[in-house]
């Protein structure tokens, strides 16, 4: 099977008639390509975390939508163009979320603040506490306080808590990122809608 082209692959497929699931030609050409679209997302998403979670969703959507693939092209030009507009609607979409981690950072910091703002900064960061402790698990707590709090490098942080993760205290990090970022837009959905009443 590895002497058949990508395009033969999905003719062969497309013949056999055995459920995609199980599908031998199905399988060696995904598994062909895993890689090169994990590294496709890597340039786009920067950390191989969230370039892991693209990967995967582009290859659910491939898989799903191989019947569009009319072969008018190479099957790996059509693969890189799912990849591509996939990666820059998750760039796009990440460009408008709030960084959440760099405003608990800054709502922290009230020197030299008058005494409204003082207040408001304050209500923000009791805000970002409940947020805090109600999305994230203990590690993600931890090293989030260790690393925007004290100001510890996430190497350290790795082996003060002694993790064993691969990526360490940076995929907690990420993971912790991505709850707080969900409990903003949840927050502020709230809000608007309150407004709105």
């Amino acid at each position: 099977m590895q002497q058949l082209s990508d395009e033969e692959l999905i003719t062969q497929s497309r013949g056999s008639g055995i459920a995609a699931a199980s599908d031998p030609y199905l399988n060696e050409l995904f598994s062909r390509h895993q890689r090169r679209v994990s590294l496709w997302c890597l340039r786009y998403a920067g950390n191989r975390e969230d370039a892991a979670d693209l990967a995967q969703e582009i290859l659910a959507r491939v898989w799903r939508n191989l019947d569009s693939y009319q072969g008018n092209s190479k099957f790996t030009t059509w693969l890189y163009m799912v990849c591509r507009n996939h990666c820059l609607n998750h760039v796009k979409a990440k460009s408008h979320e709030p960084d959440v981690m760099k405003e608990i950072v800054d709502i922290a910091d009230t020197r030299g603040a008058n005494t409204e703002e003082g207040l408001a900064r304050e209500e923000h960061v009791r805000l970002a506490r409940r947020w805090i402790n109600d999305a994230l698990d203990e590690t993600e707590r931890k090293v989030v306080r260790l690393h925007f709090g004290d100001g510890m490098a996430v190497d350290a942080i790795t082996r003060l808590l002694g993790l064993k993760n691969p990526s360490g205290a940076k995929a907690h990090l990420v993971s912790a990122r991505r709850k707080l970022q969900e409990s903003a837009r949840r927050w502020k959905a709230r809000y608007e809608s309150a407004r709105k009443q």
